[in-house]
């Protein structure tokens, strides 16, 4: 989830970042259409959220190699979570592929959440788009989706992480897409130290597609 103008360049204006509480950005709303092999789908986006201008190479490559790994829980509705959900491209894709479960779109950025739920609402899907301030402690995940926002900083994106990865039911799972160069190989490592089984699912352009299952001791 990189900066307003383009997927891995600068802060927007002002210095603003694409994880701003609330953007004071100029509204300039836009279109994106996300082409996957099972799905079309147009995006309402605007400034003052994550790549704005097109759907982010990462998570495209993320959204193709989840397809058919969300962990299989019993009869139970699951629960399915997209941390840092920008304007919704990982939620909207979950909601479709898994109707009768539980999508919960999650992001710090007023603004994106908006859009995230604007673009539910007019694909007539079910999302629960919240701040992550909302979430209940108590909730436990099957499958968390994200292309997480490893420009707040290392200590920062590792305390996110850890909080909600270790929210993952004894059977649930996480996938994350990182770019090979802001760090994927030391944060699959520091994942391993902190007890989770991490596997590469992929690497292209870069990226590497990360399996990561419930933390053990």
């Amino acid at each position: 989830m990189p900066a307003p103008s383009a997927p891995d360049g600068p802060p927007g204006p002002g210095g603003e970042h694409y994880f701003s509480t609330s953007p004071t950005s100029g509204s300039r709303p836009d279109l994106v259409r996300l082409t996957l092999p099972d799905l079309t789908l147009d995006l309402t986006t605007d400034r003052g959220v994550f790549s704005p201008t097109r759907i982010d190479p990462g998570t495209k490559l993320l959204l193709d190699e989840i397809r058919g790994r969300t962990p299989e829980v019993g009869h139970r509705r699951r629960v399915l979570v997209d941390l840092g959900c920008g304007y919704g491209a990982i939620a909207v894709v979950l909601a479709s592929r898994h109707p009768d479960d539980h999508v919960l779109a999650v992001d710090v950025n007023e603004r994106a959440r908006d859009l995230c739920a604007a673009n539910a609402e007019r694909l007539d899907l079910d999302v629960e788009v919240c701040a992550p301030q909302d979430v209940a402690g108590s909730l436990r995940i099957d499958h968390l989706v994200s292309n997480p926002p490893i420009r707040i900083g290392k200590q920062a994106l590792r305390a996110l992480l850890a909080e909600w990865l270790d929210r993952l039911d004894d059977r649930g799972c996480a996938h994350l897409v990182v770019r090979r160069q802001l760090g994927a190989d030391s944060l699959a490592a520091w994942l391993v130290e902190r007890g989770h089984a991490v596997e590469r699912l992929r690497s292209r352009q870069g990226y590497r597609v990360l399996e990561i299952g419930p933390k053990h001791p």
